[in-house]
């Protein structure tokens, strides 16, 4: 499908923050709420988007919330989907589970290696290293970002480029939590509390620095 830069901006959105209303896209893209209505009723006619129940409010008249469709989030890059799930079919079916899982480790520690070059040059505080790591992230198409917590960092992964491949394979979901457990052994505690796979809309990682 091809979408006008408003209509990719707005996916964009949707995919990034989840349900959204019309008020709160047309101020947060400066847009109208007149333009904003449009874009999505052209959206929702491509089975792009779609309107969520209504959300309770205080006070006021309940509010429209919208949001993707599967359709909408497979606007999305995924990394050869169909490839990739032939070939975890021939490995298991051909070597076995094991050897499958064994195939995952190496890759992911080629990763791990090639992170922690990109990481060598950033300053030791968690922080830098976290952003470097989003950004890299985001190269591969993960759509990364890490918002500042109260007690430390929450890193977010708004896209899963390998997302069939780790339904496939649930060792693709424990080598990405392991990974990032190694890259921050000795500066921060990593726990997985989004999963796509669980029904989130995301993954998301929570990093806690450890005492000095």
């Amino acid at each position: 499908m091809e979408f006008s830069k408003s209509q990719q901006v707005l996916l964009e959105r949707l995919k990034t923050r989840g349900p959204q209303s019309v008020k709160i896209l047309a101020k947060q893209l400066d847009m109208t709420t007149m333009g904003v209505r449009q874009h999505l009723a052209e959206l929702q006619s491509r089975g792009c988007v779609s309107p969520t129940r209504e959300a309770k409010q205080n006070r006021g008249r309940p509010v429209h919330l919208w949001q993707l469709t599967q359709a909408g989030h497979q606007q999305f890059p995924d990394g050869h989907a169909q490839i990739t799930l032939e070939l975890i079919a021939v490995i298991r079916d051909s070597l076995g589970e094991d050897s499958l899982n064994r195939l995952i480790d190496q890759r992911s520690a080629r990763v791990e290696s090639h992170y922690r070059a990109a990481l060598e040059s950033c300053p030791a505080d968690p922080q830098a290293r976290l952003t470097r790591l989003a950004e890299l992230r985001t190269e591969e198409g993960y759509m990364a970002e890490i918002r500042l917590l109260p007690d430390g960092w929450l890193l977010i992964e708004n896209h899963c480029p390998i997302c069939a491949a780790a339904e496939s394979c649930q060792q693709f979901c424990r080598t990405e939590l392991a990974l990032f457990q190694q890259l921050f052994a000795e500066t921060a505690t990593v726990s997985r509390v989004d999963h796509l796979l669980s029904g989130a809309r995301r993954c998301a990682y929570k990093l806690v620095p450890l005492a000095a």
